[in-house]
């Protein structure tokens, strides 16, 4: 809970908000503490699990984590970084490591992940991953009055770490 004020800060940036599938802009009050406590019951009932993203000296900078989904042994990568951090490779280093995680601890057969069109960024994070473009999902996702293209990239236990 004492990283809600930062969790707000950070992901309530108008520039993150925009470049996510979920994350609202104006961030509301109370938001950040509201999904935070959610996360507990999440893992504990075996359908997420999140992780902060941290400068080697404990600053929050982001979050990261796996929507699970065991009836297909699979599950969808999320992630969003904070605006100062951008270019940096923090959240290709984490979702490396959160991905290494799912496939070895949890025997994931499969990750996938979404992005806007409109955010290659993204994109070039999931590509060094070793995630393949897997389709377009057009005019899918209604964001700030309009509606965005969403492409889809996936990741085989057997071709994670191959490259």
């Amino acid at each position: 809970m004492s990283d809600s004020l930062v969790v707000q800060l950070l992901a309530g940036d108008k520039d993150v908000a925009h470049n996510t599938r979920l994350i609202p802009h104006p961030y509301p009050d109370g938001l950040a503490a509201v999904w935070i406590s959610s996360l507990p019951q999440l893992y504990e009932e075996g359908r997420g699990v999140s992780f902060a993203i941290t400068l080697p000296a404990g600053d929050l900078i982001g979050s990261i984590g796996l929507s699970l989904y065991p009836v297909d042994n699979h599950a969808e990568l999320g992630y969003w970084v904070g605006r100062p951090y951008w270019n940096q490779g923090y959240c290709t280093e984490a979702a490396a490591v959160v991905l290494k995680w799912g496939f070895e601890k949890l025997k994931l057969e499969r990750v996938f992940a979404h992005y806007l069109a409109r955010n290659p960024a993204s994109g070039r994070v999931l590509t060094k991953l070793g995630m393949q473009r897997e389709g377009c999902l057009r005019s899918h996702r209604y964001k700030a009055g309009q509606y965005e293209d969403l492409i889809v990239c996936g990741v085989l236990r057997g071709e994670f770490g191959k490259k």
